[in-house]
């Protein structure tokens, strides 16, 4: 490395020459430091970084952190771990070095978002906590497998915050079809609905929907992929997980609607997308139906529950359940225990037939 003046700027550079992973020889620079301390500061982090000693500022090992792993999470997911971790814990932790961070300062640093309170006096939510806390153990946690961090100080000092869930919410069957009913002004706000109601459907995985996605011969529709909007773009993913690709028989009547639909939508071609909004409209539009229709608001996510509770209803297992939402079974079997009482009184009443005619 070397640091020079520039006489025409009366800045400094910094030129930095390293070896890379294959093993061949790399020059890059940096400009405009406005002193020789600053450009010889920003010389020692690059060699530290490039060299991977943790003796640099939790800042750099950030970096090298996004660096190794940005690629290989959805973009989507990578912009909510990369908002939490510039908001909540670089202005905290940004300007130690990595080696020197203690259990000690992870506590304070908790004692401080514990603490906060905005300006209507509102703290920030258990799960919120737990969720900022865990992206800081992550990046200790890359240090320690991939640095040779010794150890990693957010674990020794323990989460904060808990894991508790939004109260579930549902609509039964009478309220879902008084709020469809008032929907019916709007043509795409009452085609998705359905499609949400009856089809356990995630938002992203409507919002993707194409019409090659449906097979109207065979009465299915294809979920293998979800949309997001992102800093102004339209994004395609992959589905939340693997187990989320999977193929929905529809009722005949959905299928009716949804040929319908689309016969609405002039010249769309085969790999548009059908319903083209966002997750905000979404939201406006289950705000007027609900009041419209006299029900209770709940959450888009909501519907999906909806559905899962209906199916509940009609006596269907939680592992044909779990197919056709593309959830683990025991998820279903978890999260829904208190939907299955009368399967509970049903298990009962048969192990007491067991054991009268074992007598």
């Amino acid at each position: 490395m070397a640091v020079y003046k520039e006489n025409a700027t009366g800045t400094w550079r910094v030129l930095y020459r390293f070896t890379d992973w294959r093993g061949e020889r790399k020059q890059t620079q940096k400009r405009g430091f406005a002193t020789k301390r600053e450009a010889i500061a920003w010389e020692r982090e690059s060699m530290m970084k490039q060299e991977t000693k943790l003796d640099m500022t939790f800042a750099s090992f950030f970096e090298i952190y996004e660096t190794d792993k940005k690629r290989r999470v959805k973009e989507n997911t990578w912009e909510s771990k990369s908002h939490v971790i510039r908001s909540k814990i670089l202005p905290f932790f940004g300007w130690r070095k990595m080696n020197e961070i203690e259990p000690k300062d992870i506590i304070a640093w908790q004692n401080q978002l514990l603490e906060y309170r905005d300006e209507k006096g509102g703290a920030f939510a258990p799960t919120y906590l737990k969720t900022i806390h865990s992206q800081l153990s992550a990046i200790f946690n890359h240090a320690v497998r991939f640095y040779n961090l010794t150890s990693n100080p957010a674990q020794r000092a323990g989460t904060m915050g808990s894991e508790d869930h939004k109260e579930m919410l549902f609509w039964t069957k009478e309220e879902y079809l008084k709020f469809a009913d008032v929907m019916m002004d709007k043509p795409l706000s009452y085609y998705a609905f359905e499609m949400l109601y009856w089809c356990g459907l995630r938002v992203g995985e409507l919002l993707a929907l194409t019409s090659n996605d449906f097979d109207f011969e065979r009465f299915t529709v294809t979920v293998n992929k979800s949309y997001q909007r992102l800093k102004g773009r339209d994004v395609i993913t992959s589905p939340k997980t693997p187990k989320s690709n999977r193929v929905i028989k529809m009722p005949k009547f959905l299928c009716e609607e949804i040929k319908e639909y689309i016969s609405m939508l002039y010249e769309i071609k085969a790999d548009e997308r059908l319903f083209r909004v966002t997750k905000h409209y979404l939201h406006h539009e289950m705000d007027r139906g609900a009041n419209e229709a006299g029900v209770k608001r709940i959450r888009i996510h909501d519907l999906r529950h909806s559905h899962i509770s209906l199916l509940i209803e009609m006596g269907f297992t939680a592992l044909a359940i779990a197919e056709r939402v593309g959830h683990e079974s025991i998820k279903i079997t978890y999260r829904y225990a208190h939907l299955f009482p009368t399967k509970q009184t049903e298990m009962a009443d048969k192990l007491d037939i067991e054991r009268m005619e074992e007598k």
